[in-house]
């Protein structure tokens, strides 16, 4: 009999949709993100960007082709949004030849070493965010100025997290949110992000359950401690519009492959993260712990999954 089953890795949509769709969806919803960051960086955020789409691409498929002999799967998009999410979350003064190290880390180790889309553990942009700043800690955390505020580029600029740690002024509300602050290319303007965020809900591209859940539990944890002790380094609204919360929250910690398929499960996903952010905020070695805390939560996802997917009828109890 001819065997009609066919077994795919996940994203699996169960919907009219279908993953290049849904990835071009997110591409859009970048956009805002990706104009205000020419208005802020000029023109090194679009060589950046296109650089790291570049290399995203060749990098999948060379090795999709010549090292894992499968087919190329870089029309669905899923190499492009890598791309321009590594590029977000990089500064504008980096230069090319390290984000081309990061894009093969990204690629080469986050994605295609697990076999590719759907099979990755964890988020690829991140993957290489974390393999840059790790190797490359000083032209990673060396932030030039806005252009639209210096002559030059070449002016280094405290992001506003490092600010907080150092006890400097801070900028002023507005500013964080419409994103005129030093920062990575597509971190910087909290209103920016949270339209692409409405967007994909409309486009139902994803669930509120991940975004939401981080940023509530950014704010009430902060708050809390802004509370007991109102010190501006606890300011929950100071926590939500800088550094990589919102891009991490909206674009990388909903990745359908490696966050959780429940809703339940998404919720406690986003709980994690925002606790964990927090944690390494305040009381860790970095001023940023959005990537970390993704990617740690990426490898809990597995087990989120065990213990919150409902059991299927005649199903016996899972122990533990």
């Amino acid at each position: 009999m001819e065997n009609k089953l066919i077994v795919s890795p996940s994203p699996h949509i169960h919907s009219g949709d279908s993953i290049p769709k849904n990835m071009y969806g997110v591409l859009i919803a970048l956009i805002p993100a990706f104009l205000l960051s020419l208005y802020v960086f000029g023109l090194d955020a679009l060589i950046l960007t296109l650089a790291s789409i570049l290399f995203c691409v060749v990098f999948e498929y060379f090795i999709s082709k010549f090292i894992l002999k499968s087919e190329p799967t870089i029309s669905d998009g899923s190499a492009i949004i890598t791309g321009v999410l590594l590029a977000f979350n990089v500064p504008s003064n980096l230069p090319i030849w390290i984000l081309a190290i990061g894009a093969l880390a990204a690629i080469g180790i986050g994605k295609m070493s697990f076999g590719g889309l759907g099979k990755n553990i964890f988020n690829p942009a991140l993957v290489g965010r974390i393999f840059l700043l790790i190797s490359f800690p000083a032209q990673m955390t060396t932030w030039p100025a806005p252009v639209l505020e210096s002559a030059t580029d070449a002016i280094s600029s405290a992001t506003v997290l490092s600010q907080l740690n150092l006890s400097s002024a801070l900028p002023t509300l507005s500013s964080m949110f419409v994103g005129t602050e030093s920062g990575s290319l597509g971190e910087t303007s909290a209103i920016a992000l949270l339209l692409g965020l409405i967007y994909m809900l409309w486009k139902k591209i994803i669930t509120w359950h991940i975004p939401i859940s981080i940023l509530v539990t950014v704010a009430i944890f902060t708050a809390i401690l802004y509370i007991f002790d109102p010190q501006p380094q606890y300011n929950p609204i100071i926590h939500l519009a800088s550094g990589g919360l919102m891009l991490g929250a909206i674009f990388m910690a909903t990745d359908y492959v490696t966050s959780p398929l429940t809703k339940k499960g998404m919720v406690i996903y986003g709980f994690f993260i925002g606790i964990i952010t927090v944690c390494i905020r305040l009381w860790g070695a970095y001023p940023e712990g959005v990537s970390f805390a993704i990617v740690l939560m990426n490898g809990f996802t597995p087990l989120i999954n065990y213990y919150t997917t409902p059991k299927r009828f005649g199903e016996k109890q899972k122990n533990g």
